[in-house]
């Protein structure tokens, strides 16, 4: 009886360390999607952005109280995307994921993000660019690669929010899910 308790409990160990390696894994490529999104725009890689949604996608938008298809916003985005990769703009964004609620093939990302954008070039001053923080939730689905879903751009936020936004943990920092017997 005591044998089969321990083999009990070692494999639930084992499934615990494998889920959350599986965990870690999810997060890590969740990750490397918004770190792809900035490098697309920070290049002016067009097709790239455009490869970040899904076909089908949509961008909600409080400011502009409206939704709409993102095709629609990408078209209004690329002349800023073409050039900054024509070197006349530049273009960057940084994300803060302040909630993940994720599985294998869905998640829900909600933070602030910092878009900034302007004239390229030495002589290019604070006053020449755009800089907005803006609340905002993304809703992602994995079928081969990541891509978002549904964009939803909600309320302004500020730089002091911004500056108080807590990235979630990776994974590896999480506590390890409580083990009981039977």
């Amino acid at each position: 009886m005591k044998t089969k308790k321990i083999s009990w409990l070692a494999f639930l160990l084992m499934v615990s360390v494998l889920a959350r390696a599986d965990t870690a894994a999810v997060e890590s490529e969740l990750d490397a999607y918004w770190a792809s999104v900035a490098a697309y725009l920070a290049v002016g890689d067009y097709e790239g952005v455009v490869s970040a949604y899904h076909p089908e996608a949509v961008l909600v938008s409080e400011r502009l109280d409206t939704s709409y298809p993102i095709s629609r916003a990408l078209k209004r985005w690329k002349p800023g995307i073409d050039a900054t990769a024509a070197g006349e703009a530049t273009s960057f964004v940084e994300f803060r994921i302040t909630q993940r609620l994720f599985s294998e093939t869905t998640s829900h990302e909600r933070g602030i993000f910092h878009f900034r954008s302007g004239p390229a070039g030495a002589k290019a001053g604070d006053e020449d660019f755009d800089e907005d923080y803006v609340h905002f939730e993304g809703l992602l689905l994995k079928d081969g690669e990541w891509q978002m879903v549904m964009e939803y751009q909600k309320n302004q936020a500020t730089q002091a929010e911004w500056e108080a936004a807590e990235q979630v943990q990776p994974a590896a920092d999480h506590a390890a899910p409580a083990i009981t017997s039977p």
